[in-house]
């Protein structure tokens, strides 16, 4: 069976399942919304945007970019799952491409990250957001927060297969420092010298900065390197991810057995 009939096969078994148990889903997507309202609604107001922009223009850009970052734990449960129940094992004995297995992961959460993205700009546009560009540059910027939601499928498909029962917890310290030590939710130029520096080489930042560019709104930057090269880097720091993880994910799934 080739790549792309095997990854298809395993995307609708991702649907059904999701059909089926539509609980983790559901949960993940109130999620997202409850962090867009808590930040939007509760701490907008005392939030300042260098320049004075209006907090939630920066916000929805940043927050779809943490979305991405959070999808990391969907990728990692779904596969620690398959691996604790032998489900991985069935796969791998059947006459299946074992790059379509991964396929079929990566389809599942880029479809799920696509629904997030849509639910989140529907409640953007509700409290006020709104983006100042052409149809074809909004586009580009989803399809910047997919390729970074690529290349984080290897950090979750990796951390699944080599730490399997721990994954979780890691993932959780992964998560929440890259996350908050970033631009998602603050200016890099209203946080402490050290902290600036390491928000503007963080992966995120060069993504969330570049989609705030790419959808006309408020960057929250007016010098440095998120300022001049947040576009080269957020195309970047997803092919520098995809080129380490994806080859160590490969032979971590090669040898789960051994």
């Amino acid at each position: 069976m080739n790549a792309l009939r095997s990854g298809g096969l395993l995307t609708q078994r991702e649907l059904l399942r999701w059909i089926r148990q539509p609980a983790t889903p559901l949960l993940n997507l109130v999620f997202s919304v409850m962090q867009l309202l808590i930040f939007g609604v509760l701490f907008g107001g005392s939030i300042v945007v260098p320049g004075g922009d209006d907090y939630i223009g920066y916000l929805v850009p940043g927050l779809l970019t943490l979305t991405v970052l959070f999808g990391l734990s969907s990728t990692q449960t779904a596969m620690t799952a398959d691996a604790t129940r032998g489900i991985t094992d069935r796969l791998r004995a059947m006459p299946m491409n074992s790059s379509g297995i991964v396929l079929g992961r990566g389809g599942a959460d880029l479809l799920m990250s696509a629904i997030e993205f849509a639910l989140l700009l529907a409640v953007g546009l509700l409290l006020g957001w709104r983006a100042s560009a052409s149809p074809a540059a909004i586009l580009l910027g989803l399809l910047l927060l997919l390729w970074l939601r690529f290349a984080l499928l290897w950090v979750g498909v990796f951390f699944a297969l080599t730490l399997k029962g721990p994954a979780q917890v890691a993932i959780g310290m992964v998560m929440w420092p890259v996350g908050f030590v970033s631009t998602v939710f603050v200016s890099p130029e209203r946080l402490p010298a050290g902290l600036a520096a390491v928000a503007e080489w963080n992966p995120l930042s060069a993504t969330a900065t570049a989609v705030r560019q790419l959808f006309g709104n408020p960057t929250g930057v007016s010098g440095g390197i998120l300022a001049e090269w947040a576009l080269p880097l957020a195309l970047l720091w997803p092919l520098a991810l995809t080129a380490v993880l994806l080859p160590l994910s490969a032979h971590a799934y090669r040898n789960l057995s051994r």
